[in-house]
């Protein structure tokens, strides 16, 4: 088997050193693996069951052009495999399958592996792949801690705000049309103008953050979702829908629709509002033909004495106070006639 070398750069922490080198797709995916604490009895056995939706997310993103800027991290165990020439700087490996386990990154090497197994042209990509050798299992288990407890991702909401400025090729498309609605809900005059929590704003008590509006609106408006089953596929239309339907509660409320004490103007009151939507408000106004918000208004029986306060939600869970939102909306919707009424 063809000996491969890379050059590399070695790096010392906490008196423990690792190489960083620059590796290619096909030979990562061949060496390397991951071994399942509870279910293999080798040392450096610490990762978990593979997740194969995480696998195909992956693989979708890596055909679709991701990048992969982050190191894969490696336990390299087959000490036969590899040379360290510390007067050239170079590793000189040979690709036998089973040489290295997987610290950090077995979801990313198994996406790619299948995407290369979709495309030769990944399997020359090149990835950052920091390599410790002959490492313990309590070794392991640090390292895999520090990574996965200490560097945490980063908020939804500055995801969701970067789509504006990233690629198309990178983008979730559904995510990113949530977010454009997002901001027109929150735009001067609309429902909740100055009422979305973007990145990069001070904290404050009320609002809805950004990333609840996107994950909230995203199932709407996904391909084959409610929205486009009843031909609502445009952004236009979609948006006027939402927004309508937050009108429609808005003008109930009048100048108690800001107030702190509106249940709406909180993550809980928002989903159960949308769930609301999706499941009675879609369906009425398609037999109505129209998604006007005063069609809206003539279906809810909501007056400025049975209003939903968010001090009704207190003491109830996250889930709880959605479902709470969505049943009192429930109770004074006028569901129109009922199935006595219908022809058989």
């Amino acid at each position: 088997m063809t000996c491969v070398e890379l050059p590399f750069l070695e790096i010392n922490q906490h008196g423990t050193s690792f190489f960083l080198v620059n590796m290619p797709a096909s030979i990562i995916t061949k060496v390397s693996y991951a071994a399942v604490r509870g279910r293999d009895e080798e040392q450096g056995a610490v990762q978990r069951v593979l997740n194969t939706r995480r696998i195909a997310s992956i693989r979708d993103f890596a055909l679709s052009g991701g990048f992969f800027p982050n190191s894969i991290v490696m336990n390299w165990v087959r000490s036969e495999s590899i040379e360290i020439d510390q007067s050239r700087k170079i590793l000189s490996i040979t690709p036998h399958e089973y040489s290295a386990q997987l610290i950090d990154g077995q979801h990313r090497v198994a996406g790619l592996a299948e995407a290369i197994n979709s495309t030769d042209g990944l399997k020359d990509i090149n990835l950052p792949v920091a390599i410790y050798v002959g490492l313990t299992t309590k070794e392991c288990a640090d390292i895999f801690l520090s990574i996965n407890t200490e560097q945490k991702p980063v908020h939804r909401s500055l995801v969701f705000d970067l789509y504006a400025i990233a690629d198309d090729q990178i983008i979730d498309p559904a995510a990113a049309r949530a977010r454009d609605i997002a901001i027109e809900l929150s735009e001067d005059g609309a429902p909740y103008h100055g009422m979305i929590k973007f990145p990069g704003e001070p904290p404050r008590k009320g609002g809805v953050a950004l990333s609840t509006i996107v994950t909230t609106i995203k199932p709407l408006i996904e391909k084959n979702g409610p929205f486009d089953q009843v031909s609502l596929s445009t952004l236009e239309n979609q948006s006027l829908a939402i927004i309508n339907f937050f009108r429609c509660l808005e003008e109930i409320y009048g100048e108690a629709w800001f107030e702190r004490q509106n249940a709406f103007m909180f993550a809980a009151g928002f989903s159960g509002a949308v769930d609301f939507l999706t499941a009675r408000m879609i369906p009425y106004c398609v037999g109505m033909k129209s998604f006007k918000s005063e069609t809206m208004r003539h279906a809810i029986n909501m007056t400025r004495e049975n209003l939903i306060y968010q001090k009704e939600l207190t003491g109830k869970s996250g889930s709880e106070a959605q479902k709470y939102v969505f049943v009192r909306l429930d109770e004074l919707f006028d569901k129109g006639e009922s199935a006595d009424e219908y022809a058989f």
